[in-house]
């Protein structure tokens, strides 16, 4: 009975496991240091849970020019751009985004902006990812 529990646990988690998709963002020359990865996990239809993580994210006020914020950017498949949210500095080492789309994203960028509530990216471009076809 222990051996069933098992695997059935083990099932579960290679399961779980398996939905999710973790992207490289390629290396940045605005901010060369940062390490930046996404991940997306698809939960109930048609919602999908994304993860952004970045390490040694320059501070938006270190660059040249100067900015306020790192803004997150999210394309769906029919080619919308739209503004889902900034970076949460956890710490001057760690940066984190999480949110649920109602939307399959195919591409997600950051922008240094002087302003969070933009509806199109004016700033400079840190980093872009477009995403292999999720399942």
């Amino acid at each position: 009975m222990k051996s069933i529990n098992f695997f059935a646990i083990a099932a579960a988690v290679a399961l779980m496991i398996s939905c999710t998709e973790t992207f490289n963002f390629p290396i940045s020359e605005v901010t060369p240091a940062a390490d930046i990865t996404a991940e997306i996990k698809k939960e109930s239809e048609p919602n999908y849970l994304v993860t952004l993580e970045a390490n040694n994210l320059a501070a938006p006020e270190r660059l040249e020019p100067p900015m306020k914020i790192y803004v997150i950017w999210a394309v769906s498949k029919a080619g919308v751009v739209r503004n889902v949210g900034h970076f949460t500095q956890d710490n001057a080492v760690k940066s984190t985004y999480k949110a649920s789309f109602p939307y399959q994203p195919v591409e997600i960028f950051i922008t240094a902006e002087n302003q969070e509530g933009n509806c199109l990216p004016t700033g400079v471009e840190i980093s872009r990812v477009k995403f292999i076809k999720l399942n």
